[in-house]
């Protein structure tokens, strides 16, 4: 019998090479424990489980009804209010809470970082898959306000989750890179990502519609990758069309800007993690 030895030879990246999707598929089986742990730790030894991602995005939608619909009588450009506002609570929390789960991934994961190789990112990109879970979640009961309403789901509505979601999964990755990667320096960004998000919430037309904002500045909240996403799906229900496709386009230009920052400054500052740590 011959017996032969397998060599592994560790390289260090071009400076040109910001992702390695080859290295990233040969750690495959590494991101889908990742992900199984993280989604495991999520919902073991909780109350209401997998039920809480129910009903959440449900009682936020109740609430913000009530408060902003009802009493504060913001508009909600021809949609019912419960519509309007589920839309823009599904992937204001999709985009939410992968930035907050990516944010502090190196930190939670130290031991990993300090003692094993493998291509860090994945422990990135799978928190946003796990943030990803709760949002088809939240999707699938946005699906079943819709049909309480009696609106009527059209193609274009389908397409523009799609772009969507891949949106919001390149946007949360990209700022999940730059946050965790600055999180390892300066600890304090974990009190940081809250407060940060809480903020941008207001800038996201989560509970407002695009048509009571000031026109100049409807571009710059354009810059907000969720703005354009929210917008055109509300007005895919409504009117059967993308009303500011130029809204759209800003914020998928934006999010592929954001995963490329993220990934830039996660390579510049990588070879000092397990230094750092």
């Amino acid at each position: 019998m011959v017996y032969t030895e397998s060599i592994t030879i560790i390289k260090p990246r071009s400076p040109w090479q910001y992702i390695n999707l080859i290295e990233i598929w040969k750690y495959r089986e590494l991101f889908l424990i990742l992900t199984w742990r993280d989604l495991k730790v999520r919902y073991k030894q909780t109350i209401l489980g997998v039920s809480w991602a129910i009903f959440q995005p449900l009682i936020n939608m109740l609430v913000f009804t009530v408060f902003f619909g009802n009493f504060a009588g913001i508009p909600s450009d021809s949609l019912p209010y419960p519509v309007f506002v589920m839309i823009g609570l599904t992937f204001w929390g999709f985009f939410a809470g992968a930035i907050a789960r990516a944010g502090n991934s190196f930190i939670e994961n130290e031991e990993l970082v300090k003692k094993v190789y493998f291509p860090r990112e994945i422990l990135v990109f799978s928190t946003v898959v796990t943030a990803s879970v709760d949002a088809l979640i939240s999707i699938l009961m946005l699906f079943l306000v819709i049909l309480y309403y009696q609106i009527p789901i059209s193609l274009l509505f389908i397409l523009l989750l799609i772009v969507g979601i891949l949106a919001t999964a390149i946007a949360s990755s990209g700022l999940g890179l730059f946050l965790a990667s600055v999180n390892i320096k300066y600890r304090d960004v974990r009190y940081v990502i809250p407060f940060f998000l809480q903020l941008l919430v207001f800038v996201s037309p989560v509970i407002y519609p695009l048509t009571i904002v000031r026109s100049s500045f409807q571009y710059l909240l354009a810059f907000n990758p969720m703005t354009g996403v929210i917008d055109s799906l509300r007005s895919s229900l409504s009117s059967n069309q993308i009303l500011h496709p130029e809204m759209l386009m800003i914020s998928i230009v934006t999010a592929c800007i954001s995963l490329f920052i993220g990934l830039l400054y996660f390579r510049k500052t990588e070879r000092y993690f397990a230094d750092i740590i």
